[in-house]
């Protein structure tokens, strides 16, 4: 069969799609993903074929030039951002209002969603679906021009997830709080934005649109949301691109190795640039242990006052270095946090505060597989410290990230799901004249 993914035109999630692209490819079906023209480059460096569609956009670019704008003056500082008004990963029953929710989702429509997919991009991969008509369309949660294509040419759809499915936990409930209201009360801003899209192509709108004919979730079943909707589930297969393994590497650590990931996209703004920088590494050159850290912008200042047991490196694939860790630093990433998980590391979070990063976060603690740092920003070196002892001393966490390894490789791997999606496939598929 033909299998088209539609991508989020960034850099950042792209690594997830790789091992399923590739096992669907060893399986003998043809595969094309669909991007952006500058991003091009990332996707046939991975050996897979891209197609180019609609005007250049990088959202880590538009993301940075906004932070940019804000800081320069452009924006005035009391003017909340986007990200201040798309709080989607609110869980709190009391702040799930229909109006609250309704803003959540108008912004993010009009903010993300459009970015993501406007007319041109629309246009242009509806008409390569229906030139190449692809069997199966698998799209990143914030790319809705993938269902319309799909829709738009007969072919079966999925999302295919890289974090936990904020889009359809909110979704459910909004439809929910909708249901309770009059009839002439009700707006729905995802189905005001695609519904007239796809009646162009002679289509019509439905909650397939929203959340897929089914959906793939890299996420260990034990934290999957509560969402109702149906999941295939699959391994997280880590995939870090073009990679090399020093000699350092392959050498048995001579005192226990801990790893060091300031690498959320966006620090400023998913709140990863809150992090102490000095308090961690003071605390972490008080301790018995050889850390290593890949290079990052958080770190670069702080690079000529490094502690001696302290070594940053310019690239260091994760999936090589933490077999090797006994403990792991990170900012509650979903590349980061999976990968670790498939080695059973435990983790001391410091997380960001914007989409799944907090829950995230509450999740690995709440396994036992890790702890979280409750006041980033504030957190003295001797706070971190006493954490980071626990986590090197205290068996349980390494036994419960055990556990969570174990349930991991219990799921399909990439290649173990290729035949579900064939079934699935056939039996959504629409051909149309």
């Amino acid at each position: 069969m033909r299998v088209m993914f539609v991508t989020t035109p960034t850099k950042a999630p792209g690594h997830h799609r790789v091992p399923l692209a590739w096992a669907l490819r060893a399986a003998g079906h043809e595969v094309r993903l669909v991007d952006r023209p500058n991003l091009v480059a990332d996707i046939t460096r991975t050996g897979l074929t891209a197609v180019p569609i609609g005007e250049a956009l990088e959202a880590d670019e538009n993301i940075a030039a906004s932070d940019r704008l804000r800081e320069g003056g452009g924006i005035a500082a009391d003017v909340p951002g986007p990200e201040d008004l798309m709080r989607i990963e609110e869980t709190r029953p009391e702040k799930l209002t229909y109006d609250f929710m309704h803003g959540v989702l108008t912004v993010m429509t009009t903010t993300v969603f459009r970015t993501f997919s406007p007319p041109r991009t629309i246009e242009e991969l509806v008409a390569f679906a229906r030139e190449w008509r692809p069997d199966l369309v698998l799209w990143d949660p914030l790319v809705f021009a993938g269902p319309v294509a799909a829709k738009a040419c007969g072919a079966a759809h999925a999302r295919l997830l890289y974090g936990l499915d904020m889009v359809a936990l909110m979704r459910g409930r909004y439809l929910a709080a909708m249901a309770e209201r009059p009839p002439e009360w009700r707006e729905d801003p995802l189905e005001e934005w695609l519904g007239p899209v796809l009646e162009r192509y002679g289509c019509s709108f439905g909650e397939d649109v929203v959340t897929g004919q089914w959906t793939i979730d890299p996420v260990p079943p034990s934290q999957q949301l509560p969402t109702g909707i149906r999941y295939v589930p699959m391994r997280h297969v880590p995939y870090n691109g073009p990679s090399v393994v020093p000699k350092w590497l392959r050498e048995t650590p001579k005192r226990p190795r801990v790893c060091l990931s300031l690498t959320l996209p966006h620090p400023e703004v998913t709140g990863g640039d809150r992090v102490p920088v000095a308090a961690l590494l003071e605390a972490l050159g008080g301790l018995d242990v050889e850390v290593v850290a890949p290079s990052s912008p958080l770190l670069r200042d702080a690079e000529r006052d490094l502690p001696g047991n302290v070594r940053v490196v310019d690239s260091a694939p994760l999936n090589e270095l933490l077999p090797s860790c006994s403990v792991i630093i990170h900012q509650s990433d979903v590349w980061t946090l999976h990968t670790a998980f498939a080695h059973g590391v435990p983790q001391l979070v410091l997380p960001g505060e914007l989409w799944d990063i907090p829950m995230r976060a509450v999740q690995v603690r709440e396994a036992g597989a890790g702890l979280t740092v409750p006041d980033v920003e504030h957190a003295t070196a001797g706070e971190l410290r006493a954490l980071l002892l626990r986590l090197l001393n205290e068996p349980s966490f390494a036994r419960n990230a055990a556990r969570l390894q174990r349930e991991l490789m219990s799921t399909p791997a990439p290649s173990d799901t290729v035949a579900r999606l064939e079934r699935l496939t056939d039996r959504h598929r629409r051909r149309t004249a």
